[in-house]
């Protein structure tokens, strides 16, 4: 628990630089206008942005790991031919900015990464004249628009699908809480929109300090807005590395029927996997990439590189699939050529870009069941028609 605790007080990993991506955000041009450029014949120049030698703890491997996503990806593609120039970030912005630059001026048809959402913002804004698309590995919305976008998986997917289906089940009046931070906002905001769009009812929000003692002095008042407002669902945004644990254990003590009142999640609920004996996640429910798919890529790349995948570099392998069909079908990776696909078959499952510069993905409903996984609500093979 304490552990828990102690990584509860550091900002969420996306969100570290989120400052700075917010002002660098805030200079970049609107969305270009119209289809991108022709790329050169059927050969695609891309330029793969990666934190190779930036010092940070795991950086290489997740390196490694996206990049050869999304070679493997390359080799699957039919009727175009990818050729995948790295370029090493150091994890910092203005290196980031620096090599897009030369990538550019060398001939990429096409930007992937960098990893974070600073420097990925600081590369939309270097080749926001260039008509180059910037396809980033972050989650982080906030630097979404424009020649950039995100492939990581956010809050609002995972709002909408959640959401959703708890409203289509019946539990349609909802308790929010939520960390008085940035992280904590983006995640409210995530799920007020949710809950409008499907026909929930947010009927308390809840914010707390995001500290341990803000945790346990917010439990009552999370109880006290259940039953003031009768509510049948409380979503917690928290995730397994903070003040998730804590809820788990101490809603329960102070008194939370977890029968009555279904526990949804804003995070994954599986990772690490000792979460799922915590008895107030018992019976709740949470969103998983399609585990179809993902077992099937997860298969692939461990029977090509001898071990598995970083679990985010599924979103190489994304990258490339949607710069590879986009321009088999298109021949153009301009920003309305790579939104105009209905949906692109990723690595966690279907997906597709958003002329916001978001995206969308296809994602499976879990229940926590005697201490296990269990699927639920699969996730669906196309998108649109399915409720979010």
């Amino acid at each position: 628990m304490f552990s828990a605790m102690r990584l509860l007080r550091n900002p969420l990993r996306w969100l570290g630089a989120a400052a700075a991506a917010l002002a660098l955000a805030g200079c970049q041009v609107g969305a270009p206008g119209g289809a991108g450029p022709r790329v050169g014949g059927q050969t695609i120049q891309v330029a793969m942005l990666l934190p190779q030698t930036s010092g940070q703890g795991g950086d290489a491997v997740i390196s490694q790991s996206l990049e050869f996503a999304a070679r493997m990806a390359a080799s699957e593609l039919q009727g175009v031919t990818v050729e995948i120039t790295v370029y090493d970030t150091a994890g910092q912005s203005a290196q980031a900015a620096a090599v897009a630059r030369q990538a550019v001026q060398a001939g990429a048809d096409v930007i992937i990464g960098p990893l974070r959402s600073d420097a990925a913002a600081a590369v939309g804004v270097a080749v926001a004249n260039s008509n180059v698309s910037v396809l980033s590995f972050s989650n982080n919305t906030e630097i979404a628009g424009g020649n950039v976008f995100v492939l990581g998986h956010t809050f609002q997917n995972t709002a909408a699908r959640v959401v959703s289906y708890a409203a289509a089940q019946g539990r349609n009046r909802i308790v929010l809480t939520h960390a008085q931070n940035l992280a904590g906002e983006v995640a409210r905001d995530a799920v007020l929109r949710a809950a409008q769009a499907s026909g929930a009812t947010v009927v308390a929000t809840v914010p707390y300090e995001f500290s341990q003692t803000g945790v346990i002095n917010v439990v009552p008042q999370i109880v006290s807005a259940v039953r003031d407002n009768g509510a049948n669902a409380l979503m917690l945004t928290s995730d397994s590395s903070g003040a998730l644990p804590f809820f788990a254990q101490l809603l329960p003590e102070n008194g939370l029927d977890t029968e009555a009142v279904r526990m949804l999640g804003l995070t994954r609920w599986d990772t690490p996997p000792q979460t799922l004996e915590l008895s107030g996640l018992q019976g709740g429910w949470f969103a998983v990439p399609d585990p179809q798919a993902t077992a099937d890529f997860n298969a692939r790349y461990e029977a090509t590189y001898g071990t598995p995948p970083h679990l985010l570099g599924a979103l190489g392998y994304d990258a490339i699939r949607a710069v590879g069909e986009t321009a088999a079908a298109t021949g153009r990776l301009g920003a309305a050529d790579l939104t105009a696909s209905a949906g692109f078959q990723g690595a966690n499952g279907v997906f597709r870009l958003l002329p916001d510069g978001t995206n969308e993905r296809a994602m499976a409903i879990a229940q926590v069941i005697d201490n296990q996984v269990a699927m639920i609500d699969p996730a669906p093979r196309r998108l649109g028609g399915f409720g979010f």
